[in-house]
């Protein structure tokens, strides 16, 4: 009671000039999916990859770098900064291929590609204070957020169609036409989130080439290299991108593709002008990390660096990952052959697309058909089984 009344004396406390959040609509549809009772329901909103049983799989692969590991790490001791260095190696020649790019690539591991992109958008706003960047419309929800977070200015360029389901190529571009030097441009690498449509190899040539002559540095996520077309040709824009801009940055995730959601694994790759700039950036990469994480969690990134470099397991992941790639497109095609109206779906890639629904079409899958998505419409096709198909269309079939 005293202290309730010194409180209410001296005025307003710290935590009462705070504002109460809207809750995770995300969060708030898992809940009600779980307290639905039907039998039949259906979840296409989880962003997850989920198998014929409705699982999220720890990877063989995984399973057996973790047996190494509990058997073998030998310490727990920090690692600094940097991370698992190893692990940061690893993933070059997966990302980037032959581009080694000399001396002039820099980065370190981050707490999944979320920690990336936070401290990407750190870097920007650290050397040139509210910088612009163009994002696309829509993109992942969480982008904007952490991206004004970092207190950079967010433009927006159209990327994509819903209603007709199509990329707005031309209309990007032209956006993207009005940037300026010093601007930034964030891309998807592949398997667009929230829509499945990427750019083909002559449209990231052209964007590349926008971005270089107007001076626009490229921030790719690449968070699901895979999980579309392959491995070589998932990583095929972002290495057309820095070949022809000749700097950018890279926000990777192998949450996804390793299946390793909880463990939050992730990278933060600077491309850079000249060797000179890129230990200057590794400086403030590290400087920034510093105050922010400190140190990155060691164990997703030790996993992900034992399998890359062994042979045997290596193989086995790249299988498991082929095998996780062509139940995706399975579902696509399943799709498309199953409706004329979903024909669209089986040229996108990845696990989502966004079907033109309203909120109101949502809520009433949700309460009649027992089937949950966000209210944008964005599905996980990994939700959907060969079985469930037919009864999924059908709902759709049933709002026209």
């Amino acid at each position: 009671m005293q202290q309730q009344q010194l409180f209410e004396r001296v005025g307003q406390t710290v935590f009462g000039a705070l504002a109460a959040q809207p809750a995770d609509a995300l969060l708030a549809l898992i809940g009600a999916f779980r307290s639905d009772l039907r039998a039949d329901k259906i979840d296409v909103g989880v962003g997850v990859y989920r198998d014929l049983e409705g699982r999220t799989p720890v990877l063989r692969a995984v399973k057996e770098a973790e047996r190494r590991l509990v058997e073998g790490q030998p310490s727990k001791g920090y690692l600094g900064p940097e991370g698992d260095v190893g692990y940061f190696d690893a993933l070059k020649p997966i990302i980037f291929g032959a581009s080694d790019f000399d001396d002039r690539l820099s980065g370190l591991q981050t707490p999944g590609g979320t920690g990336a992109l936070r401290l990407a958008a750190e870097l920007i706003a650290r050397a040139r204070p509210g910088a612009r960047i163009w994002v696309g419309n829509p993109t992942w929800p969480n982008h904007p957020p952490i991206l004004k977070a970092a207190d950079l200015s967010v433009a927006d360029y159209d990327h994509f169609d819903i209603v007709a389901q199509r990329l707005t190529f031309d209309r990007m571009f032209s956006a993207l036409g009005e940037a300026v030097p010093g601007d930034v441009a964030l891309l998807h690498g592949c398997c667009h989130n929230p829509t499945g449509a990427d750019l083909d190899s002559d449209q990231w040539t052209a964007i590349a080439t926008l971005l270089r002559d107007r001076g626009v540095l490229p921030l790719i996520d690449l968070a699901y290299q895979g999980l579309g077309a392959g491995l070589e040709e998932d990583a095929l824009g972002t290495r057309i991108m820095l070949d022809i801009v000749g700097e950018g940055l890279v926000a990777y995730s192998c949450d996804k593709n390793f299946g390793l959601y909880r463990e939050r694994v992730g990278a933060l790759y600077a491309v850079s002008a000249s060797s000179q700039q890129s230990h200057i950036v590794q400086s403030n990469l590290l400087s920034l990390t510093r105050a922010n994480w400190s140190m990155p969690p060691d164990h997703g990134a030790a996993i992900v660096r034992v399998i890359l470099e062994d042979a045997a397991l290596n193989a086995d992941w790249r299988t498991e990952l082929a095998e996780m790639r062509n139940r995706i497109q399975q579902i696509r095609d399943l799709l498309a052959q199953a409706d004329p109206v979903l024909a669209p779906l089986a040229k996108q890639r990845g696990m989502f697309s966004t079907l033109p629904l309203s909120v109101a079409d949502v809520a009433r899958l949700r309460e009649v058909h027992g089937i949950y998505m966000p209210s944008s419409g964005r599905i996980n096709l990994a939700g959907l089984t060969p079985q469930t198909v037919v009864p999924f269309v059908d709902a759709l079939a049933s709002l026209r």
